[in-house]
């Protein structure tokens, strides 16, 4: 298997740290404001990887942050006249309901910073024991220059980074690129006690005393958006390695690309800033999951009417196939297949960098031959199909889910158009299918059976 590795910009073979274990945190939200298709695109992509590496056989412990004390929830806060945690509670639990909508279950873990203080505290003394931290009038800041491989994760050099400081110094502060990891309180502000006064954690802070507490310093895989890299993962780095004195805090560094609106940024200037439960309103969490994989996840993803409404019909035509397999009872066919000879070429094309698309590509040109031979089709051959489709559909999750409530009706009302077909009662049973396609429900006749699907 194939990483490719922002530590370093190099395709790098994966060697988990421990034979069949792999540890994986991906940054979470700060959880002030709805979650917007910047998180999806994020979050899907991590659910396919883990669910990926699971299938393959590897035991993956999956942890998230989420940062639940920052200043854009005290500011909400104030705004709304609420205290900061009854922002950050609605907006987490906003969250989870979300994720929830997008299939993406994968996650073991959502690690709340404010729950993890003592933690949080414990690693700043061990920081400033070790002289990478000091004190100041309004916190306590992480001395970047006493950290000499600061900037390797993005790539910059010390000039670079103190260029892009400058104008943000405060006189307290030994350096402008110096960042801080605890904040003393400012009045009206939610506060901890602490070795330095009252106050609450810096940003970066919270990352590395979450992951120490589960993982250790040193882990397997960290991943998130590429807007991350820094200064946020950078300083994550710095911390962690300042005081385990290890050459790595996460061995594999994967990022993914930003989603731009209709080939503009995403921005809630523009006014474009496009929240996922919009999304939900029109097109269903498969096609939105597909929409986000349908790329490599470390490109920019343009999303559009145009991007969804592709994504639909290719969704739309996997699960059409996929259950005509299902009710498909033949038992004569001369289309034959290697299941498991297929199944290990997907496993080869995600194993190079976790390429979703290639994947995908691949996947719709299986089905398309298999739709050719249709006719060739026995139900042992159908079964190997489903089993591939199925296989695939364990971490993509572009199969609609039905309800059961749902099913139970549309069983009543297909066997109320068969009998009207077996009375020979065309009128009725033509009416049933026309009413049906007006709401977006599909059907087709196979035989004696009649396959359903729900079209948007």
């Amino acid at each position: 298997m194939i990483i490719h590795n922002t530590l370093g910009q190099k395709d790098e073979d994966f060697k988990p740290m421990h034979p069949g274990r792999i540890n994986m945190f991906v940054c979470g939200p700060t959880v002030y404001d709805h979650s917007h298709i910047g998180h999806a695109r994020t979050n899907i992509f991590f659910d396919v990887i883990a669910k990926y590496l699971r299938a393959r056989g590897y035991s993956v412990f999956y942890l998230q942050n989420i940062t639940d004390i920052d200043d854009k929830i005290i500011n909400r806060a104030a705004e709304e006249g609420k205290k900061y945690s009854e922002v950050a509670d609605h907006y987490f639990e906003e969250y989870k309901e979300i994720m929830g909508k997008l299939r993406i279950d994968s996650i073991n873990y959502y690690a709340r910073a404010s729950l993890y203080i003592d933690e949080i505290i414990g690693q700043i003394k061990k920081i400033m024991e070790h002289g990478y931290a000091y004190e100041t009038a309004d916190g306590v800041y992480f001395n970047v220059r006493k950290f000499s491989d600061y900037g390797e994760l993005s790539n910059q050099n010390m000039d670079q980074i103190r260029e892009n400081a400058r104008g943000v110094i405060k006189e307290e502060k030994k350096s402008p690129e110096d960042f801080v990891l605890w904040k003393k309180m400012k009045p009206g502000e939610p506060f901890w006690e602490s070795p330095w006064g009252k106050g609450r954690p810096g940003w970066h802070i919270e990352d590395t005393a979450i992951t120490e507490a589960y993982f250790g310093s040193e882990y397997d895989i960290h991943g998130g958006g590429n807007d991350l890299i820094f200064p946020h993962h950078e300083a994550e780095i710095a911390q962690m390695r300042s005081v385990s004195g290890k050459r790595y805090l996460a061995r594999y560094w994967i990022h993914t690309g930003m989603v731009n609106i209709n080939k503009e940024k995403m921005s809630k200037s523009l006014k474009n800033f496009i929240q996922t439960k919009d999304i939900l309103k029109s097109y269903k969490p498969e096609e939105l999951r597909f929409a986000m994989i349908n790329s490599n996840y470390n490109t920019v993803i343009d999303y559009s009417a145009q991007l969804m409404e592709s994504s639909k019909d290719a969704v739309e035509r996997i699960n059409i196939f996929y259950n005509k397999m299902k009710e498909l009872n033949s038992m004569e066919g001369s289309y034959n297949i290697d299941a498991e000879e297929i199944i290990n070429h997907f496993n080869a094309v995600m194993d190079k960098n976790f390429d979703t698309r290639s994947l995908i590509r691949e996947f719709l040109a299986f089905i398309s031959d298999a739709n050719k031979n249709m006719e060739n089709i026995s139900s042992a051959a159908a079964s190997k199909l489903i089993h591939i489709v199925e296989y695939v559909d364990s971490f993509l999750n572009i199969i609609y889910r039905k309800q059961n409530q749902e099913s139970n009706i549309m069983d009543i009302i297909i066997d109320i158009r068969n009998h009207a077909r077996s009375q020979k009662d065309y009128a009725i049973s033509d009416y049933i299918r026309k009413k049906l396609e007006e709401n977006n429900i599909y059907i087709e006749d196979n035989g004696n059976k009649t396959i359903w699907w729900i079209k948007n």
